[in-house]
């Protein structure tokens, strides 16, 4: 149960820098050719990044505070 838990949290902490890697590629046309994301998905994407840095930096608060 342990693993199963600090998997979640090493998954959760390694997100975030793969997400924000991934939306500066996505918006990119020269990297996604015709179908690069559109404002709403970037909009939302970039919502997403904002919101799982927030979690993470809460997280760590709470262990490390």
């Amino acid at each position: 149960m342990k693993a199963l838990y600090w998997s979640a949290v090493i998954n959760g902490v390694v997100a975030v820098p793969i997400m924000a890697a991934m939306m500066l590629l996505a918006g990119k046309p020269e990297v996604m050719g015709l179908l690069p994301v559109r404002r709403k998905t970037r909009t939302l994407g970039w919502a997403s990044v904002v919101l799982m840095t927030a979690a993470v930096g809460m997280m760590l608060r709470d262990v490390f505070g």
